[in-house]
């Protein structure tokens, strides 16, 4: 790869049916690898860069490939990296004992109209929030880059390396985890004790640590950053050497049950709390810019009522205003049905005329709210680092709210939980918006760089939407019997997806609705997360922008499962390792763009063999039909693949700087 910024090659054909294929090929495996991964640690990753990698390198040698047919492709896969996070609301439906499994066509339906709206609303946003806007879009311009180079004369060499470093990563990762299966090498490192201070029971405060052996979590590390590492550490530090201790001193039982028992039912509200802070601080330096940027979007409305939209040149040429109108209300025909089905079903009949046009008004005005939001958040930080995980929060205690003061007055004390059911209802349909419009304007950003069609773009959008939507509800099903979600009824805790930000938004909306939410720790997180606020603003002015704390990556880190975050922090400071090194190399820049596709495939071959496992434990009806060796191998399992992880880990990144001089 070069280093200066390349030539815009000539655009070539865009929609064309074997990119149509090929991009929903990869948005098919990439959506299954992400609902895995997102269950498993509350993370997904996004897909675009891989996606393109991976076309370019299929269709180097075919008749008429171009980069606006690439574009397509990387277009339609990008939604496997955005409406996969509908993970982070729908199975709380199922963790609330409501549903016992994913309906089909209902969640199907939903994953769909939902995305398809988050593309209408982030229409009229492209040309304040992309052509008109100084946004960095710090993905969205990678992956323009990525797609220069990868059609630049003589460029078959960056796209073979960059495949390899995908695939490679794909196999060590998949390969880890399958021995991981067969339990020859431990899952993690984990050890929980107590500290000193105990009462006269001898009950000290109890606390522990838990280092899971993924290259996914290590990817993840890598792609954040290191200040964003040090913002998660700091968050985990937060539980498991202050919450936790604190809230464990003088309880009798075993130390890992009593030290898990504080984090899940209570720390983890601290973290809501400095979640939501955080979130509510991004709006609000938000607000001016969204603001503007909706007034401008607007006049550009206005000009194309005027008779004059063929003006515009094709390169800002979006699906007409009049379309999105009709689409938008196309769409929020079948939600209104299936916000009655849902009532209907749930006992709700009573209200069901306030619920159902309730539901609808929330939806339409939240909806292009978190669409307006969300969007300018991908352009400011990225759609990977985007704080999606607040605005779900935001979302359900604003519906929740509603319910509790209009609707549960009017019902029977028993229609609680149903309530609850249609909060997780609702918040799932205004999620799967705000999935989308957070990746939307990065890859028309994309588009904007290598001269594409904004509406071309939008239609592949809609198709890759349709797609991941017909593949999410299966994949949820096959993990959900094979290991169950984190708190559900029946669920192994040894075994069962963690699901961290379903567990708390439904966890939220049952303690709004029913009333026995713990405020006080919720309140004691939103002053941490004030805390942090001023610290991040402190060393952001002292630093000159270098050094910063992310507030909600500090309330992530409080809100993880430990498991989850100490790999993180690994992988962060190993992605700065490599990049000091990759600084080195004659491509600074070609070497750090790989490290981010060998990142990219660790999570997808960790991902992908992770729903293989799944399939295999759900048909074998055992709970580890790969194992060889018994709990008696625990502790040299353990040695086994502590040495083998970091060994294989150091060998990978040492393989990707020899291969770039």
């Amino acid at each position: 790869m070069s280093t200066s910024p390349p030539a815009t090659p000539a655009l070539g054909t865009e929609l064309t049916l074997r990119g149509i294929v090929l991009g929903i090929l990869i948005t098919l495996v990439f959506t299954a690898a992400n609902v895995y991964f997102g269950l498993k640690a509350g993370l997904t990753f996004a897909t675009s860069i891989p996606a393109a990698v991976i076309a370019m390198a299929l269709l180097r040698r075919a008749a008429g490939n171009s980069i606006g047919e690439t574009n397509i492709v990387q277009t339609i896969a990008s939604s496997a990296g955005t409406l996969s996070s509908i993970i982070f609301v729908l199975p709380g439906l199922v963790m609330i004992g409501w549903w016992t499994g994913f309906p089909y066509w209902m969640s199907t339906t939903l994953c769909a109209l939902g995305g398809i709206l988050g593309v209408m609303y982030s229409i009229p946003l492209r040309r304040a929030l992309v052509t008109n806007s100084p946004l960095p879009y710090p993905e969205g311009v990678a992956c323009a880059e990525v797609l220069k180079v990868g059609h630049a004369s003589g460029s078959g060499e960056a796209n073979r390396r960059g495949l390899a470093a995908i695939v490679v990563g794909g196999i060590v990762s998949a390969g880890f985890s399958l021995v991981i299966a067969t339990q020859v090498f431990a899952a993690n490192l984990a050890q929980y004790f107590r500290l000193p201070g105990g009462d006269r029971n001898g009950a000290g405060p109890a606390t522990g640590y838990d280092l899971n052996f993924s290259f996914a979590l290590l990817a993840v590390g890598h792609l954040v950053g290191l200040w964003v590492g040090i913002a998660i550490l700091a968050g985990a530090c937060i539980a498991w050497l202050g919450g936790v201790p604190w809230l464990t001193q003088g309880v009798d039982g075993p130390a890992e049950a009593v030290a898990m028992f504080a984090w899940s039912k209570q720390v983890r509200f601290i973290g809501a709390g400095c979640i939501a802070v955080a979130a509510i601080w991004t709006l609000l330096k938000l607000a001016k810019p969204v603001v503007a940027g909706l007034h401008s979007a607007a006049m550009s409305a206005r000009v194309r009522r005027a008779g004059q939209g063929d003006t515009l040149p094709r390169t800002e040429r979006d699906i007409p205003i009049g379309t999105v109108g009709l689409v938008t209300l196309a769409c929020m025909l079948p939600i209104g049905f299936m916000l009655s089905s849902f009532a209907t079903s749930a006992g709700l009949a009573d209200q069901l005329g306030l619920l159902v046009v309730g539901g609808l008004v929330y939806i339409v005005l939240m909806s292009f709210f978190v669409a307006a939001v969300c969007g300018y958040m991908a352009g400011l930080i990225g759609s990977s680092n985007s704080p999606l995980s607040g605005v779900g929060i935001l979302v359900v205690i604003g519906v929740s709210l509603l319910l509790a003061l209009i609707v549960k007055p009017l019902l029977p004390a028993s229609a609680g939980q149903a309530l609850v059911a249609f909060a997780l209802f609702v918040t799932a349909v205004v999620f799967a918006v705000a999935t989308i419009s957070n990746d939307n304007l990065q890859d028309l950003k994309t588009g904007q760089l290598v001269d594409a069609t904004p509406w071309r773009q939008q239609v592949a959008l809609i198709v890759g939407v349709v797609a991941g939507a017909l593949v999410i509800p299966p994949v949820l099903d096959l993990l959900n019997k094979a290991y169950g979600f984190a708190g559900m009824p029946g669920a192994d805790p040894k075994t069962a997806l963690a699901a961290p930000q379903a567990a708390l938004i439904s966890a939220l909306a049952k303690g709004v609705i029913q009333g026995d939410l713990n405020w006080n720790l919720i309140g004691l997180g939103a002053a941490i997360g004030l805390a942090c606020i001023a610290i991040d603003e402190a060393l952001k002015r002292a630093s000159g922008g270098r050094a910063h704390l992310a507030p909600l990556a500090v309330g992530l880190g409080i809100y993880l499962p430990m498991n989850s975050t100490l790999m993180i922090v690994v992988g962060a400071v190993a992605g700065w390792w490599f990049e000091r090194r990759a600084a080195a190399k004659r491509d600074p820049e070609g070497t750090k763009q790989l490290g981010v596709l060998l990142a990219s495939g660790l999570i997808v071959g960790e991902g992908l063999l992770g729903v293989v496992l799944a399939a295999v434990v759900v048909f074998s009806g055992q709970g580890a039909p790969l194992a060889l060796v018994g709990e008696g191998f625990a502790a040299a399992g353990q040695l086994l693949g502590l040495l083998a992880f970091a060994g294989l880990g150091v060998g990978l990144y040492a393989w990707l700087l020899k291969k770039q001089p």
